[in-house]
């Protein structure tokens, strides 16, 4: 099971409160959890990543083991952590401004 984390308004148009697990089959990828959680959750899709190219959205992150994960290629595996669970995939909203 993968530990997903969303930000509090993507919760709330998901329909969740807490953090969200999802079982995933191998490789555990960035593309393979977005496609899992919109599946999952379809008044997400569009929101995180646009739905005909796929591509993220601006100020959207992705953040695992302590490493931005945004500019990776989306079909790389995760680490062994995030695909067992012991730690979260976190889909975060940036912030920008000065």
């Amino acid at each position: 099971m993968v530990q997903i984390i969303l930000p509090a308004h993507l919760r709330t148009l998901a329909g969740v409160s807490g953090e969200v697990w999802l079982e995933l089959a191998p490789p555990v990828t960035v593309a393979a959890i977005l496609d899992a959680v919109e599946a999952r959750f379809p008044p997400l899709l569009g929101t995180i990543r646009d739905a005909q190219s796929r591509k993220r959205r601006p100020f959207v992150r992705f953040y695992a083991c302590e490493e931005d994960l945004s500019h990776d290629d989306p079909d790389t595996p995760l680490p062994a952590a995030v695909a067992e669970g012991r730690e979260p995939f976190w889909i975060i909203g940036a912030i920008a401004g000065g």
